[in-house]
């Protein structure tokens, strides 16, 4: 077709922030996401000119892309949470047990993506499908059943076209369909019904407050009694409310307001960037935190103690 690298821009870009999140549910990284897409759009670059419209091509992108995240799993394996790997801990003075050697899940900021189409029923979708809990569960899946859950569940797409991306047949998609299902509903046992988009506000409005004045009491009120904390790159977590503010007092709310936070959005879900005082005042990037929050309040903290995940949400790594 001979087409030019603005007329290929042109043509693929309103499809980037889909094939974003695509790689991200498959991977469970946005770094290992964004390297993903990169590839996908170099081969379709090398490959354009034996495109020949038999698939629209939005769905030519995203199997491109699918097997780009097939081929990475294959190297690098699944991205999990602390809590997907052993039992909760019940000695909050304990040293907590760094796995510098697990690649960890990753949290994904929401202005990252737009859905496709960006109509506010996509919108909800789109983020439900992110739900940490849901990408957490994924990476527990076979690269294969992982492909074939999201392409027939997210993407909607025919048994037989997902056949098609991986070499097998109908039958075989839905065999491994009915078996990720199964695994994934599983995992999520727990999972209770998200909170009113107003109620969510006003908890994570509430938890800032409290988390920022060490005000131990005022998350008391807002934590369930079996509420979870996990800090990957930790493997240890809690489980329990009073569990979970005694390791809080011990390790960091000990009465002494050390915080400054910014409240951000993660995986369709809200999330508070934490940063702790220095001793010449400033405040250095801690954890992005993402609450998990239902009607009965926050079910699961996730903290994930890592500076350089600040830059994906366009974060500051000191704040003065």
């Amino acid at each position: 077709m001979g087409l030019s690298d603005e007329e290929f821009t042109r043509l693929v870009d309103p499809f980037r922030p889909g094939l974003l999140a695509h790689c991200y549910r498959m991977l469970g990284s946005v770094h290992d996401a964004e390297d993903a897409v990169q590839e996908t759009y170099l081969r379709a670059w090398r490959s354009f000119d034996g495109f020949q419209g038999r698939s629209s091509l939005r769905n030519w992108l995203y199997r491109i892309a699918t097997n780009r995240c097939l081929t990475a799993i294959e190297r690098r394996g699944r991205r999990p949470l602390p809590s997907g790997l052993g039992g909760p801990s019940d000695d909050v003075h304990a040293e907590l047990a760094e796995r510098p050697e697990i690649s960890w899940l990753e949290p994904v900021p929401d202005a990252l993506f737009v859905a496709e189409p960006a109509d506010p029923a996509a919108v909800v979708t789109a983020r439900g499908s992110l739900r940490l809990a849901l990408v957490a569960a994924m990476q527990h899946l076979s690269a294969r059943q992982r492909a074939v859950l999201i392409m027939r569940e997210v993407l909607e797409w025919p048994a037989a076209e997902v056949a098609e991306v991986l070499g097998t047949t109908p039958a075989a998609v839905n065999s491994l369909l009915q078996r990720a299902r199964a695994q994934v509903a599983e995992s999520l046992v727990d999972e209770e019904e998200v909170s009113e988009p107003s109620g969510v506000r006003a908890v994570l409005d509430r938890y800032t407050k409290a988390f920022e004045n060490a005000d131990l009491e005022g998350l008391r009120e807002l934590l369930v009694s079996d509420a979870v904390v996990e800090m990957p790159p930790f493997a240890t977590w809690f489980r329990g409310r009073e569990m979970l503010l005694a390791f809080l007092k011990t390790k960091c709310l000990d009465g002494e307001a050390r915080y400054r936070t910014i409240q951000v959005s993660a995986n369709g879900q809200p999330a508070l960037a934490a940063y702790r005082r220095n001793p010449d005042g400033t405040h250095e990037a801690e954890s992005i935190q993402v609450l998990t929050v239902t009607a009965r309040g926050i079910t699961r903290i996730t903290a994930f103690l890592d500076p350089g995940i600040f830059a994906i949400f366009g974060l500051p790594s000191t704040l003065v």
